[in-house]
């Protein structure tokens, strides 16, 4: 049985930006969670803000109207029986 998670992350710099788009995106209605960075979106703080891709959209227009400064990028994040995560821009 194949086991496979597939979801959406914004990847920032700053832990403060991190925290604030997390934040937006709860007031706006939108699930979402900081999790670790995957390894291979190596650059920044460490943190990501996790999200389903159905609501990749929805995040995508908070982005659009809070502008929270230091993102490095959208990512698709896809996991299988537990080997290491495939991380791909959105």
């Amino acid at each position: 049985m194949t086991m496979q998670e597939i979801f959406g992350i914004a990847a920032f710099r700053s832990r403060q930006q991190v925290m604030r788009f997390d934040n937006a995106l709860n007031r706006a209605g939108i699930r979402s969670q900081v999790i670790s960075t995957p390894k291979d979106v190596s650059v920044g703080c460490g943190l990501s803000v996790r999200f389903e891709l159905r609501d990749t959209q929805a995040v995508l227009d908070v982005y659009q109207r809070t502008r929270p400064g230091n993102l490095i990028g959208f990512y698709r994040v896809t996991r299988e029986n537990g080997r290491r995560p495939v991380v791909a821009p959105l």
